[in-house]
């Protein structure tokens, strides 16, 4: 749009209806009518008008270069390709909003990735993903994993740990304990030296419990942290309430 009669590509939809735009403004507009809503709803209302519109388009008035022609019946063609262009953006948005909704349940889930298909439309590709980062730690980055079950408490602890710089990545996967508790991770030294790994809270209808009447409590939990102390300075993990009740010892 390069006149100064439309500062703004917002201002000529009335200038397009009425044909008054020439060749290279009406093609600018066109460009820019495809990606904007409020403009094609403008264009819209004014498709009631096309006889007010024939009307004055008539007018005599200063119009000096060749003008493109009205396009007929209110460019029907364009508004065509424009609700294309709006139809495809909405299942661009849907298959999006699906992917949130299944990343949103807990457990095990698929993560659908939208992607930007041929002309055929819109492809969708979907495979395993974890549902947190402690999980996806757990499952995929840890060096070396150990798992203890207490006789007394039943609670399942698995430990993994993966060597870093500053000491050793931990992630605790966690089950058959019920709340409400909360819990820590202690990382215990050769020395007797102790750290703790990482907090949490226990919900009343727990984790990792099978058979729950509770779907949410049948799957295990997932939390990690980090010790200073280096690998093969750790003895063994505690899982122990912040009141100090023992839950389960993992060995290192």
């Amino acid at each position: 749009m390069t006149t100064p009669e439309y500062q703004s590509e917002h201002e000529a939809v009335a200038a397009y209806a009425l044909g008054i735009l020439d060749g290279a403004e009406a093609t600018a507009f066109e460009a820019h009518l495809a990606g904007c809503d409020l403009c094609a709803a403008e264009l819209d209302q004014l498709g009631g008008m096309e006889p007010l519109l024939a009307t004055l388009k008539e007018f005599p008035g200063p119009a000096e270069r060749p003008l493109r022609p009205a396009p007929p019946s209110m460019s029907e063609r364009l508004i065509s390709e424009v609700a294309i262009v709006r139809a495809k953006r909405r299942r661009r948005t849907q298959y999006l909003v699906a992917a949130a909704a299944v990343l949103a349940i807990g457990g095990p889930a698929v993560a659908v990735v939208a992607t930007s298909g041929n002309d055929s439309g819109t492809s969708i590709s979907a495979e395993p993903h974890p549902t947190s980062p402690a999980e996806d730690a757990f499952f995929n980055h840890m060096h070396q994993k150990v798992a203890a079950t207490d006789a007394t408490t039943g609670v399942t602890a698995t430990v993994g740990t993966e060597p870093k710089a500053w000491g050793t990545h931990t992630v605790l996967e966690l089950k058959n304990v019920k709340g409400p508790l909360k819990c820590s991770l202690i990382a215990v030294g050769k020395n007797g030296e102790q750290e703790t790994v990482t907090t949490w809270a226990v919900p009343k209808w727990g984790y990792g419990i099978k058979d729950s009447p509770n779907k949410e409590a049948e799957y295990p939990l997932y939390v990690h942290g980090g010790t200073a102390m280096n690998r093969d300075q750790i003895d063994h993990f505690e899982v122990r309430t912040l009141d100090g009740k023992a839950l389960v010892d993992v060995p290192a």
